[in-house]
């Protein structure tokens, strides 16, 4: 499962018009199975991450981002998206770099972990080791097979990509691709999964061994679990919560989702994904800020806060880098950028692990989350 993926702002780019949701037949001998129209679906799912690679890919050359591992990510061209699709990957994009960057450099030498669900072509583990963000960091991306397989052999054909993969503790170069669809570094970790059979009471995959449990580790959905029915969506969440990590563990979640289905637009953004096959269940009972911060409460979190993209926008923009920005293409869909954005937000929440030591307690890992809110 894509995390830069649909629902994307390319995506909505036809609202005036609406769309039809596919209908339901009665079925019969002659229809799909269960375990058809689930695989079909998924793949869907999948296949979108493509979208996601593009519309960076489009961010990244009008001069939006500075990513210079996007093109590799993207298949079978590319064409130039809208301002206002540039301006919705930039705004995501940066808002959730900002959260990631907070937890790595505070106490940056103390060794940290990241957990990327449904990880997709994200980027982001390249460009934070090229910029040396984290001396010590450990990454896991986690995926459905067929996607991970495709980034393994992306790895395997691209010595760009592999060098910040690989390790002088690496002996041999076998030894990290134990699959065709896996990957196990020195520092990054590649997971074939479906995140649907994580469930706090099921025994784990065994390429779990490889997630540490006594780091202070951030867990990323970047449009991932909207996907999944919302029990599943929360079986995912706790189970790193109440069974991979101990009490003493600091955790941190942060979701990047779509929110308001059921206004005006909201309808006409979820009939747009219907038609594409594209359902987000999850997006019933997490549909607004106020469930968003009802979520993080509910998980356990001491902590949490969160805005749409208006917001992260308009105030946690700096005016310099609005008007540099701004500059960069003419945008004349304001009201539209406006309603677009209103419907997706970046929400967070966090926890410190229950502390025997009080020199431990002072190394909070979330401090410079809680100070940018206060």
């Amino acid at each position: 499962m894509a995390a830069e993926q649909i629902p994307n702002l390319n995506t909505l780019r036809n609202t005036r018009g609406g769309g039809r949701g596919r209908g339901r037949g009665l079925g019969g001998p002659s229809g799909p199975s269960f375990e058809e129209e689930k695989a079909t679906k998924d793949k869907i799912v999948q296949q979108t991450d493509q979208d996601a690679s593009v519309s960076r890919m489009s961010a990244v050359e009008a001069g939006y981002l500075d990513d210079p591992f996007a093109s590799y990510f993207v298949s079978n061209g590319w064409q130039r998206k809208l301002p206002i699709i540039n301006r919705g990957t930039y705004v995501r994009t940066k808002s959730i770099d900002k959260l990631v960057e907070s937890f790595l450099l505070h106490h940056p030498y103390d060794m940290k972990q990241i957990i990327s669900l449904g990880a997709g072509s994200d980027t982001r583990p390249f460009r934070l080791k090229s910029r040396s963000l984290q001396p010590s960091m450990i990454y896991h991306e986690l995926d459905f097979p067929s996607n991970t397989a495709q980034k393994v052999a992306l790895y395997k054909r691209c010595p760009q990509l592999y060098e910040f993969l690989d390790s002088p503790l690496t002996s041999a170069r076998d030894q990290v691709f134990e699959s065709e669809d896996s990957f196990h570094g020195t520092w990054y970790h590649l997971h074939p999964i479906d995140l649907r059979t994580l469930h706090p009471l099921v025994q784990p995959p065994e390429s779990f061994k490889h997630i540490e449990t006594g780091l202070p580790t951030l867990i990323i959905s970047e449009c991932c679990l909207c996907y999944l029915e919302p029990k599943s969506a929360d079986d995912v969440v706790n189970y790193f919560l109440r069974r991979h990590f101990p009490p003493t563990t600091a955790l941190g979640l942060v979701v990047y989702e779509p929110i308001e289905p059921n206004d005006a637009f909201g309808k006409v953004m979820v009939s747009n994904l219907a038609s594409r096959g594209i359902s987000l269940p999850s997006l019933r009972k997490y549909g607004s800020t106020d469930a968003q911060t009802e979520r993080m409460g509910a998980y356990g979190f001491e902590d949490s806060a969160g805005a749409d993209m208006n917001a992260m926008w308009e105030l946690d923009t700096q005016e310099k880098e609005k008007e540099r920005v701004a500059a960069l293409e003419m945008m004349d869909e304001v009201e539209e950028w406006r309603l677009l954005a209103g419907h997706y937000c970046v929400f967070w929440g966090c926890k410190e692990g229950e502390k025997e030591d009080k020199e431990e307690e002072e190394k909070q890992a979330w401090k410079l989350w809680r100070d940018s809110v206060q």
